[in-house]
């Protein structure tokens, strides 16, 4: 179980080091940097440096001159790794993604506890978008424009996150932990509440409301509605 945002960030931190290197040897008859303690580093600024950028200036007005000056590499140390702005798009993805994927699997996968579970999916996706708000906010609103393939990975992703939330419910409901629902509608309405979070963050920070609370808030609602002494 996840036991404070301090320590999930330092997990975190792990973590994205070691989505970079899978995404070098993913990549590798793209890259052309062959030590791979160099390109998991240099992958790392690239992909800060871009979310930060397409956060402050959208992704279509950044060019990849803008990308260098922020990230410190040159014009050939970028082309070492991306030859173009498509293929900067399919790194920032395909580490979000598979970020996405890894953190609510790995936080979840050992515990039996449906409850328990739930939390900690709740505050695990939570957690994540506080930290990668700059990607979880990218990708919702370059979703539209973005190349074919990416755009149908980012629906797909969103759907996998749904369907885990969807399972945790379905798990409940026949371990009798949870009442009868429509786990699936549950989890897509889930879903949303998850996304307020990092779409309109503006009316939380008026409101005083920080992550831990309104993860707390999010299981409160949904076990309220869970409760098997409701139905």
């Amino acid at each position: 179980m996840i036991t404070d945002y301090d320590a999930f960030k330092v997990d975190l931190r792990l973590s994205k080091e070691d989505i970079c290197r899978e995404l070098f040897r993913q990549n590798q008859d793209k890259i052309r940097i062959k030590k791979e303690a160099v390109a998991v580093r240099n992958l790392v600024r690239i992909i800060d440096s871009t979310l930060r950028l397409a956060n402050s200036k959208g992704f279509h007005a950044m060019t990849l001159r803008d990308l260098c000056a922020d990230s410190g590499l040159s014009m050939g140390g970028l082309y070492a790794y991306i030859r173009n702005k498509d293929d900067l798009i399919h790194l920032i993805q395909s580490h979000g993604i598979l970020l996405t994927r890894q953190t609510l699997l790995s936080h979840t996968r050992e515990i039996v506890d449906p409850r328990d579970k739930l939390f900690t999916a709740i505050q695990a996706h939570l957690y994540l978008s506080e930290i990668m708000r700059a990607w979880f906010y990218f990708s919702y609103m370059e979703a539209k424009s973005l190349p074919e393939k990416e755009k149908h990975d980012a629906v797909a992703i969103e759907r996998e996150v749904e369907d885990i939330f969807r399972a945790i419910i379905e798990e409940g409901i026949a371990a009798g932990a949870y009442r009868d629902v429509n786990a699936r509608l549950l989890a897509s309405l889930t879903k949303a509440m998850l996304q307020d979070w990092y779409l309109k963050r503006g009316k939380y920070r008026e409101q005083k409301i920080c992550v831990n609370h309104y993860a707390e808030v999010i299981r409160d609602v949904l076990e309220r509605y869970l409760n098997i002494a409701d139905d």
